[in-house]
């Protein structure tokens, strides 16, 4: 299950903040509103890194803005840029969330496929070590060829579900093209529908 990511905690004390700051006390009010989107940012950002790590670094920027804006004495975009920032950390927590959501029911998937194909190939090459009839141009050391890109093909899996176990989902993702082609070949080679 998707943790979800409480932003509305922050939002409430950020546009109190905003009051604030069109009485007395701008600079402070503005200081603390510029805080509560970098606390905002700091309870996501970890989260949203391994998700949507170019929008952190949007939110980031954003912030950095608004510091420069309130140290050059410009309130009015200082506040400005320290709304946009909570916006931005608003929009990175939903961004993360939809892309953990997103990955995990890809991974999901996946890790339900492969095992099975992993096991169907492995039937098929046990068969042909045993004396099955070779598919058409196949021989001896072409049969050793496939065995050892099998192997290679479960050690790739490996690592990708390592990957995932420890909440990597991005690396483990990206590994999957590249074991979804070597299945494909495997599969033809081995004559496999």
């Amino acid at each position: 299950m998707a943790r979800r990511i409480a932003w509305h905690r922050f939002v409430f004390p950020f546009l109190a903040f905003l009051l604030i700051a069109c009485g007395t006390g701008q600079k402070d009010a503005i200081d603390a509103a510029i805080n509560a989107a970098q606390s905002a940012l700091n309870s996501i950002q970890a989260e949203a890194q391994k998700y949507v790590p170019e929008q952190v670094q949007a939110a980031q920027n954003t912030l950095q803005n608004a510091r420069d804006e309130l140290a050059k004495g410009d309130y009015q975009a200082a506040l400005a840029a320290a709304h946009d920032a909570a916006n931005k950390t608003r929009e990175l927590a939903a961004a993360a969330t939809s892309k953990k959501e997103e990955w995990s029911k890809s991974w999901d998937q996946t890790s339900s496929a492969v095992p099975k194909t992993l096991n169907q190939i492995k039937a098929k090459l046990d068969a042909y070590s045993h004396g099955a009839h070779l598919p058409e141009g196949m021989d001896k050391t072409a049969l050793d060829d496939a065995k050892a890109k099998y192997e290679q093909l479960k050690q790739a899996w490996a690592d990708a579900s390592s990957s995932a176990s420890q909440g990597n989902l991005r690396d483990a993702i990206n590994k999957l093209p590249s074991i979804q082609d070597m299945v494909t070949k495997l599969k033809e080679t081995l004559n496999i529908k």
